[in-house]
């Protein structure tokens, strides 16, 4: 049984799919690099990321799908669902063996599990520009930590860049433990070392603007006012905004 390895990277995957292309093998299973899981009876393959191989794989990819399908692939990657990698290399086995589109046939389970994941993690995206909140601080940059159930970042950043392109800003995730800072002119993925902004995404009042302590409190106020305590329905409440964004959310404190 071969396992390949590569090094978590959209690039290290293509390369996955370029070897796996080149040798004419599929893998029993496709592992990160730096997860200690050997079985027995298995045999690793170190994959390097080579970036003219990755390349070539999306741009055959693009000749045979459009951009948006294709994207469709990045974004199911960024599930990070156990054994995704398989999963993908099997559909863009399919891709290019299909004479016709394979991205309607639903009667594929390969195809129906991507475009399910893809709605999945399409969905949380979306959480992500509904549900993130910035608190300003001393510095006058706007920090925002968000717990995403699947790493969506990377494709919904590009809204806040355009939504908010007069101010400097952080969102961070405080499951992966990466973020991205937005300087006024581009946005750089950051990593925090040492700060006074916990794991959890708690920041420390000290580093807040004073101004923002006084916007807390009013909006707390202000939620609190329009709310009609009979009417209340938690139920309700918590399918149109997932309880696990509530940590995060001024008003829910």
């Amino acid at each position: 049984m071969e396992i390949y390895i590569y090094d978590k990277t959209f690039e290290g995957f293509l390369s996955v799919v370029f070897y796996a292309f080149e040798t004419k093998t599929t893998p029993f299973k496709i592992m990160q690099r730096g997860i200690n899981q050997s079985m027995l009876f298995s045999k690793e393959i170190q994959i390097v990321t080579e970036l003219e191989k990755s390349e070539r794989v999306w741009n055959g990819l693009l000749k045979k799908i459009n951009k948006k399908n294709a994207d469709m692939i990045y974004r199911v990657f960024l599930s990070e669902l156990p054994d995704v990698e398989l999963l993908l290399l099997n559909y863009i086995q399919l891709v290019f063996s299909y004479k016709r589109s394979v991205f309607g046939d639903f009667g594929n389970p390969i195809v129906a599990e991507v475009h399910d994941i893809h709605k999945r993690v399409s969905r949380e995206a979306e959480h992500t520009l509904m549900f993130v909140r910035f608190k300003k601080t001393a510095d006058n940059i706007y920090f925002a930590p968000f717990e995403p159930k699947y790493n969506v970042l990377p494709i919904s950043i590009k809204h806040f860049k355009d939504r908010f392109a007069d101010q400097k800003w952080v969102i961070y995730d405080t499951i992966r433990e990466y973020g991205y800072y937005y300087n006024l002119f581009d946005v750089q993925e950051i990593r925090f070392v040492d700060s006074n902004i916990s794991r959890s995404g708690d920041i420390d009042k000290s580093i807040l603007n004073t101004e923002e302590l006084v916007f807390q409190d009013l909006w707390k106020n202000y939620f609190k006012s329009v709310s009609i305590k009979e009417r209340s329905n938690k139920r309700l409440q918590m399918h149109n905004m997932p309880k696990r964004f509530w940590k995060h959310l001024t008003e829910m404190q």
